[in-house]
């Protein structure tokens, strides 16, 4: 996965948007205005931070030793920094990815789900 596949795949999530909030080398994605992935433009190889079930979050460290690290410059329960080093295939990325998406849109108030 590079930088235009993983933008395109979570902006075909429903009511993603993408911003540069923390500077032009921070790409966000956002669902309901709430940051749901960030990538670094410039890191090699490509990694990014996703939202993840604490419980989840472990598992899949301890199943990624050399990919999934606690979330750098997050919330290290929460979030995990997922390094694309061939370790995981391009559909356990995107089931990351999913997940992520998942917590943020479900924690939305119900108003502005039914709005997305």
């Amino acid at each position: 996965m590079n930088i235009e596949e993983l933008r395109s795949y979570c902006l075909t999530k429903k009511g993603a948007t993408e911003s540069f909030p923390f500077g032009e080398q921070t790409l966000v994605f956002k669902v309901g205005d709430k940051i749901f992935l960030l990538t670094g433009l410039d890191s090699h190889p490509m990694s990014f931070n996703a939202k993840c079930d604490p419980e989840e979050a472990i598992n899949l460290r301890e199943q990624y030793p050399n990919s999934v690290f606690p979330g750098y410059h997050m919330n290290k329960k929460h979030w995990n920094t997922v390094v694309l080093n061939r370790e995981i295939t391009l559909d356990q990325a995107k089931r990351m990815i999913d997940h992520s998406y998942e917590l943020i849109f479900n924690s939305l108030p119900l108003k502005i789900r039914d709005n997305i």
